[in-house]
């Protein structure tokens, strides 16, 4: 979704780009773009499919135990074939011992493109603004350790507007990013914005971290460890801090506003 809304946009601005995806299929047709298939984990694959390119957005992979390794192969692939600058999209507050966990995934792919040698610009944006309703149940509840951290949600399209001015625009190398919304919310906050903006009855129960791991267990019993680290590490992070920045790089790049509740779910 990230990759075909910045692919689009770049594709508007006349950039010339080379969409490299896991099934040619499922490429959008866009003018002037080639289509090239590899996966982060097949090496030479990949290395093929980026000769002649110099810069590349790497998407990061979906969460996963070994994430890191496949991220380890797809930079090996970008150094083989030449590619001078990644930008790559991050996580808020990346960081070796963040409280969400996927963040410290996050942390050590930016190291490994450093460690590389590869020119970098780093989008770390906040929790997608298109999934805090998805974190309500059936009932509207949304629960977890989040206590009365705040947190300002970004939309995706706002984040993918962002990578667009990056990639086709000078002056962003060595640059880490903050993308966030503008308005820093507890998670009460959110779900009475949520309520308000669709009618419907949101709202947040805070939970303990043993509660937190216990009800997400109920609902997913085949969940490896990892996957329920994360779950729950998402919310410490809110609790602790972590996620409280509002950037104003959205603006300052783009030239105007993030999204805010009412504009996404209005």
């Amino acid at each position: 979704n990230l990759g075909g809304s910045v692919a689009r946009r770049l594709s508007g601005r006349g950039v010339a780009q080379r969409l490299i995806v896991r099934n040619a299929d499922r490429a959008p047709s866009l003018p002037g773009a080639e289509v090239a298939e590899a996966s982060y984990e097949a090496t030479d694959a990949m290395t093929a499919a980026l000769q002649g390119i110099e810069m590349v957005l790497f998407v990061s992979g979906h969460e996963a135990a070994d994430r890191v390794e496949l991220h380890r192969a797809a930079v090996g692939a970008f150094k083989a074939a030449g590619v001078r600058r990644v930008v790559y999209t991050s996580f808020l507050a990346a960081a070796p011992e963040a409280s969400f966990t996927y963040a410290r995934d996050h942390y050590r792919t930016e190291e490994l493109i450093k460690d590389a040698g590869l020119d970098f610009t780093f989008l770390r944006p906040s929790v997608y603004l298109d999934y805090i309703s998805l974190w309500a149940d059936a009932d509207g509840i949304i629960r977890g350790p989040a206590e009365d951290g705040r947190i300002a949600y970004v939309a995706r399209e706002d984040l993918a507007e962002v990578a667009a001015v990056v990639l086709s625009t000078d002056g962003h190398d060595g640059q880490t990013y903050d993308v966030t919304g503008d308005e820093l919310l507890t998670l009460t906050e959110t779900a009475a914005r949520l309520a308000e903006v669709t009618g419907k009855p949101y709202r947040f129960l805070n939970e303990t971290i043993d509660q937190a791991y216990a009800s997400r267990r109920a609902s997913n019993p085949d969940a490896p460890d990892w996957e329920l680290d994360g779950w729950v590490g998402t919310y410490l992070a809110i609790a602790r801090g972590e996620m409280a920045i509002a950037s104003g790089v959205v603006a300052e790049l783009t030239g105007h506003k993030p999204q805010g509740i009412a504009d996404f779910y209005g």
